[in-house]
């Protein structure tokens, strides 16, 4: 097949100027009516999704690479988790566990339990969202330790209700004028800037290492009295902060620091987990097993569903502790039931290997092209970094916009992470062909942006 060929077939389809005239419509009416706290890149109206595949208002179609932020795992409009929903809204559409029983939340605490990246017995706690299920593991983390401080990091996005916010280090406007947030957490260093060491990989393991015993070499002996600390939590891959992978030996030595204080380590997998790197969570490519883990978005491929996953003997609280009306809503659970079905048989192998054929082609990009300071990933959860220079890896967040507004003219949708990253987070059924496609159009895209930059190699 040629490219112009698998283009044609696998490609987008733009049959209009961008925004067309159904879309400018929407967001004039968005703009009257929604709250302006949202961000968006560009306007894409969506009407309907079928795999892989955005159609917007005015019939254009797209290949989505943001998959609702990472939550469409199985991708738009799966048959089985349609079938899945259909029946069970049919059946029964809600009723509060916090009440009464309902026998679809222990089969999905099984399914869980099956694959958890440590060793039961477990128990969940089912809330709406990924900063329900950190609130819900900041709370018990407070309640089973009696411990009132907690430890995040730098580059941390862990959600934007208080307790989430309070842990979130990403960005100054998603804190600016809430303060006071929740007291008690303390933010180090995330092992992200070893990227840009020149000692080769001794001196970037050194720099990650330095970073977990920072806070037991210098925190505990100076500021926060190690009992006291309740957990310390960690994105395994930092999402909104730029889809920085933690090396290993950063992950392993925090959770030795853990074990010798009797601290909780929690791995906030919201973004990271289900199948996306290619395991079913993505600390397990540490061979690290955390006390608890956040779960969310890819866990019912676009219904709304938030787990929180712990170890039994810690979820201890009583009746009346922390609850949810809404939270494991039937219909909610069943696509999930349906989702991890999918990501065990047929996703999640295929993220890998797909994954793998991306970043093997991505990689050759910070030689081919002169802002890729850096290509970094698991699976089919990949940053592109952008810098003016590579010496001094002064972040370009202007051409990044930039390479995402030309992107969606082309038909791609990208999201930025970050201050100056693109994430790549396709559905995890993406074909081979679409991302090489994709990828093309990146590239083309990519490639204008430098140009009207001023930068090449």
């Amino acid at each position: 097949m040629t490219k112009q060929e698998m283009h044609a077939q696998y490609g987008p389809k733009i049959v209009c100027p961008l925004p067309g005239s159904k879309a400018k419509a929407a967001v004039a009416a968005d703009e009257r009516l929604i709250s302006p706290s949202y961000t968006r890149s560009y306007p894409l109206v969506a009407k309907r999704g079928r795999g892989v595949r955005v159609e917007d208002v005015d019939g254009n179609q797209f290949l989505d690479f943001a998959a609702g932020i990472a939550v469409v795992s199985t991708g738009h409009c799966h048959p089985r988790v349609v079938d899945a929903i259909q029946k069970q809204a049919a059946e029964l559409i809600h009723i509060s566990s916090t009440d009464f029983y309902d026998e679809h939340i222990t089969d999905l605490a099984e399914k869980l339990s099956a694959v958890a990246p440590m060793r039961g017995p477990h128990k969940y706690f089912y809330g709406n969202s990924g900063a329900e299920a950190v609130e819900c593991a900041l709370k018990l983390a407070r309640y089973h330790t009696g411990r009132q401080h907690v430890i995040a990091f730098l580059g941390a996005f862990h959600g934007r209700t208080m307790g989430a916010l309070s842990l979130t280090g990403s960005k100054p406007q998603q804190k600016r004028r809430f303060a006071p947030l929740v007291p008690g957490v303390t933010h180090v260093r995330y092992p992200y800037a070893y990227r840009g060491c020149t000692g080769g990989p001794q001196e970037e393991e050194a720099f990650a290492l330095g970073c977990a015993r920072y806070i037991e070499e210098k925190l505990f002996k100076t500021v926060l009295p190690p009992e006291e600390v309740a957990a310390i939590f960690v994105e395994p891959i930092q999402g909104e902060g730029g889809y920085v992978v933690a090396p290993t030996n950063f992950l392993r030595e925090l959770r030795a620091i853990c074990d010798r204080h009797g601290i909780l380590l929690v791995a906030d997998e919201v973004q990271s987990g289900c199948g996306r790197t290619g395991k079913w969570w993505a600390i397990e490519h540490a061979g690290v097993e955390p006390d608890i883990v956040c779960i969310a978005k890819g866990i019912a491929s676009g219904m709304p569903l938030g787990v929180c996953m712990a170890k039994a003997e810690i979820m201890d609280w009583v009746p009346g502790s922390h609850a949810s009306t809404f939270g494991g809503n039937p219909v909610s659970i069943a696509a999930a039931l349906a989702t991890m079905d999918i990501i065990e048989t047929e996703a999640m192998e295929n993220a890998a290997r797909v994954g793998g054929l991306m970043l093997e082609r991505l990689s050759g990009w910070t030689k081919t092209h002169a802002m890729v300071g850096d290509v970094r990933g698991r699976g089919l959860m990949i940053g592109v970094e952008l810098v003016k220079d590579k010496t001094t890896r002064e972040p370009a967040t202007a051409v990044r916009n930039r390479v995402e507004a030309l992107a969606f003219e082309r038909g791609l949708m990208v999201l930025g992470c970050g201050e100056t990253s693109l994430r790549l987070c396709p559905p995890l059924i993406l074909k081979e062909e679409e991302a090489t496609v994709a990828l093309d159009i990146l590239e083309e895209a990519l490639t204008l942006a430098e140009k009207e930059a001023g930068s090449a190699v």
